[in-house]
């Protein structure tokens, strides 16, 4: 098979990418096996980061955002917010801190 070598700008983005949303989709199914001990502000928390990623999820993955954002916010018990752009870098430390707060770390 061989090494394969990301040199592009653009293929190291979208690795950078798929790293991160991967991460952020782990975070999210496991804090799903825990939703029963999660308070909600912790549900509103994971709603918010979920509407984060809708920028940068592309196909299926991406038409399931805005549900998972929904649901988690109607958990909470809060009103359905807006859909904002958050850099990837802002998006990689949210998936670190929800990590240690989630207990997945």
């Amino acid at each position: 098979m061989g090494v394969h070598r990301i040199t592009s700008e653009a293929a190291k983005y979208y690795a950078k990418r798929e790293r991160i949303i991967g991460s952020s989709i782990s975070v999210l199914g496991f804090a799903s096996e825990k939703i029963a001990d999660l308070d909600k502000n912790m549900l509103e928390k994971l709603g918010d980061f979920a509407a984060s990623l809708l920028p940068h999820t592309p196909g299926y993955a991406g038409k399931m955002i805005p549900i998972i954002a929904r649901l988690l916010w109607a958990l909470a018990g809060v009103k359905e917010k807006e859909f904002k752009f958050v850099p990837m870098e802002e998006i990689e430390k949210e998936v670190e801190k929800l990590k240690k707060e989630i207990g997945m770390e």
